[in-house]
């Protein structure tokens, strides 16, 4: 199956200028998800993960299900001031200016094995702070994935782990 026909490219969303890239029609249709997720089961097993980790917010829906099928847990990477309780933050650099992101403290134990997803790698920037941060509590991060790679912005070159993306767009 051609994943690449069910994502919706939407253009001057959020600004102009900018092309987005919709998942919202791949979530949508049962059996190109379904491929979606088992594509991705076949990438992360092997790492043999105690914990996905999804960045907010398009990562948690890549990372719910296939940790469901991997029978492992699932924890959440979000922007600062969204998790309840003690959390650990970490502050990066944007093109322009800054943002912070944040994990409970309490759901990570030191030396487990995770496998960081989100639903496209643009730049690199979030996902490469993520994985800081998840060392920061003592994650082992054994790896990361996404649905979709913008690979013309080289976005890998910034991360550290074995990556894996289903789509790639060249331009």
């Amino acid at each position: 199956m051609d994943l690449k026909q069910h994502i919706r490219s939407v253009p001057d969303f959020p600004k102009p200028g900018i092309l987005f890239y919709d998942i919202s029609t791949l979530l949508a249709h049962a059996e190109a998800w379904r491929e979606t997720v088992d594509r991705l089961q076949v990438a992360i097993e092997p790492f043999k993960p105690h914990k996905l980790i999804g960045i907010e917010s398009r990562g948690f829906l890549v990372s719910a299900p296939l940790a469901y099928v991997l029978g492992c847990g699932f924890v959440m990477v979000r922007k600062r001031g969204k998790l309840p309780g003690s959390t650990i933050r970490h502050t990066y650099d944007l093109e322009y200016g800054s943002d912070t992101i944040e994990v409970q403290s309490d759901l990570i134990e030191r030396g487990q094995k995770v496998v960081v997803l989100d639903d496209l790698l643009a730049t690199g920037g979030t996902l490469a702070a993520a994985i800081t941060l998840l060392r920061t509590v003592g994650a082992e991060v054994k790896a990361a994935a996404c649905i979709i790679e913008l690979s013309f912005l080289d976005g890998r070159k910034r991360l550290d782990v074995p990556f894996h993306s289903l789509i790639a767009y060249d331009s």
